[in-house]
């Protein structure tokens, strides 16, 4: 029997130094600055000897995980600092569905050397359902704006 590979969302801690929060960095082989435009609605890709490790540092966007023939939405956010890692031989792309850029970290864990198939990516077999990425991330956004709202101008 195999174990299905699941991806973990593990939101990060910090520790307050003065007016600074330093947060822990990943461990990882090698660390690559991601930026995924406006508007992007991403192919798959799936990585056969790597862990992506990703982490928002600015805007929001959502991951998309297939498995068993059905698509996980998991919304990822600049505002609630979290590491989604992502096991080898998972399908997954990106939707930004933002009018601005998202930029994030990935600090990738390598299990053998680079594969030049894990680059290119894959057509999804079943069309991206984008209510549903949109709902997903006002769902994360919806307790920081009823912060917000809780803020006085005057």
């Amino acid at each position: 029997m195999s174990l299905a590979r699941k991806v973990e969302i593990r939101p990060l801690t910090s520790v307050k130094g003065g007016m600074a929060e330093f947060y822990t960095p990943q461990a990882s082989h090698e660390t690559v600055l991601v930026q995924i435009p406006p508007g992007a609605v991403d192919e798959l890709f799936v990585h056969r000897f790597q862990t992506d490790q990703l982490l928002v540092v600015r805007g929001t966007f959502v991951l998309v995980v297939l498995q068993n023939r059905s698509y996980q939405y998991i919304p990822l956010s600049e505002y609630q600092p979290a590491v989604a890692k992502i096991p080898r031989c998972v399908l997954h792309g990106a939707i930004n569905l933002s009018a601005e850029p998202c930029l994030l970290v990935n600090a990738v864990l390598r299990h053998g050397p680079a594969d030049e198939r894990d680059y290119h990516p894959v057509k999804p077999p079943l069309p991206y359902n984008l209510t549903t990425a949109q709902t997903a991330l006002a769902q994360l956004e919806a307790p920081l704006r009823a912060g917000l709202s809780d803020v006085s101008l005057n």
